[in-house]
C-alpha cells in the first residue's frame, strides 16, 4: 500500500508548512490566533481529495520506530499536539512500517492496531482522500518543548482517554496473575543486550549485582516469588539457576544472548509476538507488589499503570554509559571486568 500512497502523495496538492505564509496558513487550519506556524515547520500538509473539507487529519507516523513503549510515548505526545490544535489524530503504522510490522495481516496491516484501538473511527482510505491531511515527521527534534515523558500530567490524561489496550491482552495478564501470582511478588524488568552498549543509557546490572539486589529485597520485604521479565538470556538463566522455583515468567517470551530480536525471524509472527510479549509482561509487572528496574520506557509505562496505586519501586543505579557511541560499545564490559578499585562496578549496587 505504501507504493500506491507514495504515488498519491507525489501527485496530490502539497504544501511544505515552512514555506506557507500566515495568510495562506490561517484559512487552511481555521486558526486565527493560537496556531503558531513555526512550531510545525517540519510537518507536511497534503490535500488528497475533496472529502471532509472542514476537518484536518493528523497522521502520526514513525518509521522504523523503536521499542513498543517508545512508540507509545511518541504517539501520546503527538496526540497532545493534535488535541491542542483541533486536529483529528490517526496512527498510520501501515503505510509507514515500524519494526513490529508483519508481512501478513494480524487482524490489521497497521501494527498500532495489533495492540491498541485506533484513535478515531475514520478509515484510512477516507483520510487519504481528504482535503487537509498533516503527516508528521519521524521525531521531535523540531521542537523539544513538545516532548514529555508519560509521567507528565497532560500525557497521563491523554493516555487515560486515548490509549486503549486490546482486551485480549488484558485478559491474558489477568488469567496469568490469578494462576501464578500467589503470595508477595517482586517484579523485575531487566534490560540487557543492547543496553550494555547503548550510548547515554543506564548501565544494566551485572550478574553479581542483580543477584545481590534480589536477595536483599527478598529478605527485607519478604517477597515469595519473582516475576522476571528480560530479553537477556544470560541473565535469565543466571536468575533461574539462583532462585529456581521462585521464578515466574512467560515461558515463550523471546530471549537471546545478543541484541538480535529484530535482526532475525526465528518463529511464526515473531515481530508481532515481540510487541505482544512486552505488553503482557508490562501488565503483569504492574500487578506485582514491588518493582525492580533500571530506567526505560517500559518502567515509565508501568509507573503510569500504577499512577494512583501503592507499589514499592526499586531503581537500580549503576551509572550511565558514555555519550560517545564508540566508547559506549566497550565501557560496560570493561567496568564488568575490572574491580571497583579500578573503576569497575560495585557488586553491592545502589538501589533507590
Amino acid at each position: 500500500m505504501l507504493k500506491s500512497l507514495t504515488k498519491k502523495i507525489q501527485s496530490c496538492t502539497f504544501f511544505k508548512l515552512n514555506y506557507l505564509s500566515d495568510d495562506i496558513a490561517k484559512p487552511l487550519f481555521q486558526k486565527k490566533n493560537n496556531f503558531k506556524l513555526s512550531k510545525f515547520k517540519m510537518f507536511n500538509l497534503y490535500s488528497f481529495g475533496k472529502k471532509n473539507p472542514k476537518k484536518i487529519f493528523y497522521v502520526i507516523k514513525r518509521t522504523p520506530g523503536a521499542g513498543l513503549f517508545s512508540n507509545v510515548i511518541y504517539v501520546l505526545n503527538h496526540i497532545l499536539i493534535a488535541r491542542k490544535h483541533g486536529f483529528i489524530p490517526f496512527v498510520d503504522f501501515q503505510n509507514f512500517n515500524t519494526i513490529y510490522n508483519e508481512k501478513k495481516k494480524i487482524g490489521s496491516y497497521n501494527s498500532w492496531e495489533y495492540y491498541f484501538k485506533q484513535l478515531s473511527n475514520y478509515k484510512i482510505k477516507d483520510i487519504y482522500n481528504s482535503k487537509k491531511v498533516i503527516i508528521t515527521n519521524n521525531n521531535f527534534t523540531f521542537d523539544n518543548e513538545y516532548y514529555h515523558k508519560i509521567q507528565n500530567t497532560n500525557i497521563c490524561d491523554i493516555a487515560d482517554d486515548s490509549l486503549k489496550i486490546k482486551k485480549i491482552y488484558i485478559k491474558e495478564a489477568q488469567n496469568f496473575s490469578k494462576k501464578y501470582f500467589k503470595g508477595k511478588i517482586l517484579g523485575i524488568h531487566y534490560r540487557g543486550t543492547s543496553y550494555k552498549t547503548s550510548a547515554n543509557h543506564p548501565f544494566p546490572a551485572t550478574k553479581k549485582q542483580i543477584i545481590f539486589a534480589c536477595n536483599k529485597l527478598m529478605e527485607k520485604y519478604k517477597y515469595d516469588k519473582i516475576f522476571l521479565c528480560t530479553e537477556d538470556l544470560s541473565i535469565f538463566n543466571t536468575l533461574v539457576n539462583e532462585f529456581k522455583n521462585k521464578i515466574i515468567c512467560l515461558k515463550d517470551s523471546y530471549r537471546s544472548y545478543s541484541d538480535d530480536a529484530f535482526k532475525i525471524y526465528p518463529r511464526k509472527k515473531h515481530r508481532y509476538r515481540l510487541g505482544k510479549e512486552i505488553l503482557v509482561e508490562s501488565l503483569l509487572l504492574s500487578k506485582c507488589d514491588g518493582f525492580l528496574y533500571a530506567s526505560s520506557n517500559v518502567s515509565e509505562f508501568i509507573k503510569y499503570l500504577n499512577f494512583k496505586k501503592k507499589k514499592k519501586y526499586f531503581k537500580l543505579n549503576n551509572g550511565t554509559n558514555s555519550a560517545n557511541e564508540y566508547l559506549a560499545k566497550w565501557l560496560w564490559h570493561l567496568k564488568n571486568f575490572f574491580p571497583k578499585i579500578l573503576f569497575g562496578f560495585d557488586e553491592k549496587i545502589k538501589i533507590q
